[in-house]
């Protein structure tokens, strides 16, 4: 099946090799988001709220640039640096899946920098072709 690589316009610069999304039939798999500007500058220094709002953003820019919207997204795994933040992380998530939120999962892990409070990578399938 071939695949197709998703680059948001305004796309922070990668802090490795990896595509910030990739569509591979109706599938679009977005890799795990940072809050980071375009310039790859971090947005939201220490604040979690900031921070997921941030992420989820990126999310959307790239299920959007496949043709999609978050409604599409079928899956979401979060990873945050402190699950004391896990109540504040859902009251902005809860504003990006307001209904029929799609599956998930959340963790506690250390991330790339100390800065990153969140990351999340989702799982989209759109429903008609893009």
């Amino acid at each position: 099946m071939p695949k197709t690589t998703i680059v948001p316009p305004g796309s922070p610069p990668p802090l490795a090799p990896y595509s910030p999304g990739v569509m591979a039939g109706q599938t679009v798999y977005v890799s795990g988001m940072l809050s980071l500007d375009s310039e790859g500058k971090l947005i939201g220094e220490g604040d979690v709220r900031a921070q997921t709002r941030a992420v989820l953003t990126a999310v959307k820019a790239v299920v959007e640039t496949a043709g999609g919207t978050m409604t599409d997204i079928v899956y979401n795994a979060i990873v945050l640096k402190d699950l004391g933040d896990y109540g504040a992380m859902n009251e902005v998530y809860r504003e990006f899946f307001p209904t029929a939120p799609p599956a998930r999962y959340c963790i506690r892990a250390d991330l790339v920098r100390p800065e990153f409070l969140v990351e999340i990578t989702s799982i989209a399938h759109l429903s008609r072709p893009a």
